[in-house]
């Protein structure tokens, strides 16, 4: 069905751009009027600008406490203005609405206004919130009431509700429906105009920052036209002319702020540059002409504002474009060279900087406001007639987000104007930050410091964005006044929270909606952030960002992996913002470190059982690079993937336990699962951590205590064997599995059953506890039964270890390869004589051994095995063993009277003379 959704969308989508065919939408609503609400509105508009028949449509309002429709209104008909307006308000309302409303109708918020393209029929009051059959929604609320998150959730997924601010304007204000930039739409606070072009002017900017507010590029014999807005305060300016064919200075001029006309300044440029059927940039600089002469290459530094255009076939160079205009596309000019030029003026009501998709094709207007037409494009794009709810909302990339990639929060110098954080995305692409948040956190109280929506900005085409210090270079996306970022101890954290902050959500540190985050210390600091880290990182210790380790500046970089909340992605490295990080070369992989031993909780013959992993190796070995994942055979990927720090101790021993001493403890609320596997592994962390993708260069160990399929083919290395815990093993305390030496690494014939041993040597099964073995045994397996009359291959010992488990099925009593040692093997006709000694760990154990032994008898009949022994065969196997036998009995027996009746014959030869006279009495005196 989803897919189903989707191709609906896709299609509705490509009508849309395709064929511009119009559409109904809301335009503007007047919720709440000073004093009584004698002049509520909603306005429709349908984007032809023409009559047009509103049969078939439906307008409900969703009073946002209980989510239900609190009035339903059928637009059956009625129809919109000639100019495309229609108004549905109170009686006191100029000019008179189509349909009337009592005072006080429209609520103030958190409701929702919602517009369907079906029948009238399926909706009435009283009515759950629905998506079905919607072609527009206004879910909106004040700062005072909050609360329209599940309206927003369903009706317009992916966006806030929007906030009617009463304290924006003087009087009355509505909240009007506007074009952003290029086609994505928004909603602003402006002065009510019902039944009118809304007032959709572009946000006054800074007094201190000037900006692009028109231009003309030139066709034919035209003269170039640049507008601006001035900005005393900024000092001297200029601007500057790019060529998108070479990246260089085609002009620069000296901008006169004395000129200007109601806060505006025109320049006009010679015809020869700013030409529309080529590519380039027109650009604002704080300097002079003299610093950026004709011919001079692209200059790092970030201009005050920027416009990036692509004639037709002369798309700008992709440097131009990131330098100037970063995760912004060009202006794209039509095919059609204009006698009169291309005039553009910035419309849209934006509030980021230098976006080319801000401005529209509108007249000049030198020295006086723009006059920006209505655009004629639908604002939705997602239309579901029929009978089913709004589909998931999953970004195409999956569900991987938005991470912290870089931070630099003490830079060199009392200004600290080096500040930054780096933000990136997995997918490496454009991507927009719609809904996402990032806080700053002090120590000090717990709390955020700072909290910034990004909403309304995009990534490079990279997937960077860049937020920092106003100095920086190359400039942010997002400015910070100097020394905003505190040193530490602190956290940056990173969310995605569509219905606002995510300090509203839930008190102390907010953890809904957390896409990553990153808790930084100074020396000696960390245990003041400790709070922070339980929330945000859990079971990690800040970061350091160690001055002493560069010379210089230097930043925490990701380098290890795309998990988020995962400090040890993080090292010290050189600043590169907007650029890939510089990290340091990985150590060399520690040598000779092994899993030694392994308990977990649920094995147990006592309540006290503890879990814990033991890892032994030589003293003062260096674990960095060492990841110890833990797998659930119940839970699909690693349920602990634990980076390891610091050194085995000087006995050889490194323990990973929840309690006071160990070296490293688990994650919170995490332990070693009662079926599944332990893992060490060497590698970027991504790569340990799914388990699936290890190779012979990461796997450094693996212990497997599953019957899992997907377990032993991932993991284990000695075809598909594993371990289990055999309490039997253990005559009463706590079971654990330990590593005995006769084996190779990464062998399940190297494990044994064991009381718990931590920090100290492993009990293994030795000679103190030998008793004797005497078996014979049938092929114990498939293979060896295709291949009957050879086991060279057990009795070499390759496969010892099916013999052992033999055993242990019968046993139950920890038996694997390595208690064989003193055992010897022979093997004829496929069949397998075991006998001699078999080692235990402890007098129970042997008692065990002995008892099974007992149950499977022998009688041995030199190096072969007795066929009246005890056999692990099959039925068919026996049968022809029967069979065989009876036959060699036949033989022998027809052997033996041939040799009897050959030698009597020689010592009696026959009289042939009176044979015939004596025939009967010869032949019963010889029988």
């Amino acid at each position: 069905m989803v897919g189903d959704i989707l191709a609906c969308v896709a299609f509705l989508c490509l009508v849309f751009d395709v064929s511009g065919d119009h559409c109904l939408i809301i335009s503007e609503i007047n919720a709440d009027n000073p004093r009584l609400d004698t002049t509520e509105f909603v306005e429709l508009y349908h984007t032809s600008g023409q009559r047009a028949s509103l049969d078939g449509y439906t307008l409900v309002f969703y009073n946002g406490n209980g989510n239900i429709a609190y009035k339903v209104l059928d637009l059956k008909g009625h129809s919109t203005d000639d100019r495309g307006f229609f108004l549905v308000g109170s009686v006191d309302m100029l000019p008179k609405p189509a349909i009337l409303l009592p005072p006080n109708t429209v609520q103030n918020g958190p409701d929702a206004i919602v517009l369907y393209h079906t029948s009238a029929a399926r909706y009435s009051e009283k009515m759950n919130v629905t998506a079905v059959g919607m072609v527009d929604a206004v879910v909106y609320m004040t700062r005072r009431t909050g609360g329209a998150e599940f309206l927003a959730e369903i009706l317009t997924p992916g966006e806030q509700a929007f906030i009617e601010d009463q304290t924006t304007l003087e009087g009355d204000e509505s909240i009007e429906r506007c074009l952003l930039s290029e086609d994505r739409w928004g909603f602003q606070v402006s002065s009510p105009s019902p039944g009118q072009r809304n007032n959709c002017t572009p946000p006054a900017a800074a007094a201190s920052i000037p900006y692009i507010t028109e231009l003309k590029l030139g066709g034919g014999q035209v003269e170039g036209f640049v507008e601006l807005t001035e900005a005393s305060a900024a000092g001297p300016l200029v601007l500057v002319v790019w060529d998108g064919k070479t990246d260089s200075v085609s002009i620069s001029v000296d901008i006169d702020v004395e000129s200007s006309r109601n806060g505006l300044i025109t320049m006009n440029l010679e015809k020869k540059y700013m030409k529309g059927d080529s590519s380039g940039a027109v650009a604002i600089y704080s300097g002079r002409a003299a610093d950026f002469p004709v011919g001079s290459p692209l200059s790092t530094l970030q201009p005050l504002d920027a416009f990036v255009f692509a004639g037709p076939g002369n798309k700008p160079s992709a440097n131009l474009t990131e330098t100037l205009i970063p995760g912004r596309q060009p202006y794209q000019l039509s095919n059609s060279l204009r006698e009169g030029g291309f005039l553009l003026s910035r419309c849209g009501v934006a509030t980021w900087a230098r976006d080319p998709g801000i401005f529209w094709e509108a007249p000049q207007t030198p020295g006086l406001p723009n006059q920006c037409p209505w655009p004629r494009i639908c604002p939705h794009s997602i239309f579901i007639p029929g009978g089913t709810d709004s589909p998931h909302h999953l970004p195409p990339w999956g569900n991987i987000d938005f991470l912290i990639n870089e931070i630099n929060t003490d830079s060199p110098g009392a200004a600290e104007d080096g500040e930054y954080i780096e933000l990136w995305h997995p997918s490496g692409r454009r991507v927009s930050l719609q809904g996402i948040w990032i806080l700053f956190f002090s120590t000090r109280n717990n709390k955020p410091y700072r909290e910034i929506s990004l909403s309304g900005h995009f990534t490079t085409s990279r997937g960077y964005f860049l937020l920092g210090s106003d100095r920086l270079v190359p400039a942010p996306s997002l400015r910070l006044p100097p020394n905003t970022i505190q040193n530490g101890p602190d956290a940056v954290a990173l969310y995605r929270s569509p219905f606002g902050p995510p300090s509203a959500s839930r008190r102390g540190i907010p953890t809904k909606g957390l896409l990553d985050a990153v808790v930084y210390r100074q020396r000696g600091s960390d245990k003041e952030a400790q709070e922070l880290s339980k929330a945000l990182t859990p079971g990690q210790l800040p970061l350091l960002e160690d001055p002493d380790v560069l010379p210089g500046d230097e930043a925490l970089s990701r380098c290890r992996g795309l998990y988020p909340h995962d400090l040890s992605a993080f090292s010290v490295a050189p600043p590169t913002p907007l650029r890939e990080n510089i990290c340091p070369r990985p150590p060399p992989p520690p040598e000779g470190v092994v899993i030694s031993e392994v308990a977990s909780s649920y094995w147990t013959n006592h309540s006290r059982q503890r879990a814990f992993v033991e890892l032994r190796g030589h003293p003062m070995t260096d674990l960095q690079g060492l990841v110890l994942s833990v797998f659930d055979q119940e839970q699909p990927g690693t349920v602990i993937a634990l980076p390891l720090t610091g050194f085995i101790d000087s006995d050889g021993f490194y323990i990973v336990e929840n309690v006071t001493g160990a070296d490293q403890t688990f994650p919170e609320g995490s332990t070693v699962p009662a079926r599944g596997a332990v893992v060490l592994c060497y590698d970027l962390f991504s790569v340990c951590r799914a388990g699936t993708a290890l190779t012979n260069s990461s796997l450094r160990d693996v212990l497997v205590f599953s019957n899992n399929p997907q377990l032993l083919s991932s993991l284990s290395t000695t075809r598909g064997r594993q371990v289990m815990p055999a309490l039997r093993s253990v005559e009463s305390g706590p079971v654990s599995l330990s590593r005995c030496s006769c084996c190779e690494v990464r062998s399940s014939s190297s494990w044994t059953s064991s009381s718990p041993t931590p920090h100290s040597t492993n009990l293994c099964p030795s000679s103190t506890f030998e008793s004797q073995i005497n078996l014979c045994l049938g092929p114990l397996s498939t293979d060896w039964l295709e291949q009957s009359e050879d086991c060279n291959s057990l009795i070499h010992g390759r496969r010892v270890a099916e013999v052992a488990d033999y055993l242990e099925q019968r046993c139950h009593c920890g038996i694997s390869a390595l208690y064989l040692q003193g055992a010897n093997f022979s093997c004829v006709s496929g069949w397998l004589r075991v006998w001699g000694n078999i080692q235990a760990l402890s007098d129970h154990q042997k008692a065990l051994i002995i008892q099974t032994s007992h149950m499977n008898p022998s009688s041995p009949q030199g190096d072969a095995c007795s066929p009246t022994a005890d056999r692990y065969t099959s039925s068919a196997s026996s049968l022809g063993l029967q069979i065989g036998l009876i036959v060699a009995v036949l033989v022998l027996l027809g052997l033996g009277v041939a040799l009897f009746t050959y030698f009597y014959r020689r010592r009696r030869p026959l009289d042939y003379y009176t044979m015939e006279l004596s025939e009967h009495a010869e032949g019963l005196s010889d029988l």
